[in-house]
């Protein structure tokens, strides 16, 4: 898992083009809400090993945050082959990542 947001993100095509299962992080290494949810994902990622982790940094004039209409962060979209399946903003117990999670795995 990677431990600061991108500042280089793909473009909402290349996201949409990509094939399998992609979890987008949208935040910033300095929000309160997006430290508190790392050790949350932290604890629960390595049980997905087939989900594709992307941590990508927001902010105004983001394209990709602004395409997926992103407004609080951490914002988590999980994806099956570049459709958004499911998404959670700030995220505070490890039961509702889990269980987005699944539902993302569920659907294969």
């Amino acid at each position: 898992m990677s431990n600061s947001y991108s500042a280089t993100a793909p473009t909402p095509a290349e996201v949409q083009a990509r094939p399998g299962m992609t979890l987008l992080e949208f935040g910033t290494d300095w929000c309160g809400h997006c430290q508190a949810a790392q050790p949350l994902l932290a604890k629960v990622l390595p049980d997905y090993p087939e989900i594709e982790h992307l941590k990508i940094e927001d902010g105004s004039g983001r394209p990709l945050g602004r395409s997926f209409r992103v407004k609080l962060w951490p914002t988590l979209i999980l994806l099956r082959d570049g459709v958004e399946v499911t998404r959670l903003v700030r995220p505070t117990n490890l039961s509702a990542i889990e269980e987005a999670l699944e539902q993302l795995v569920g659907e294969g």
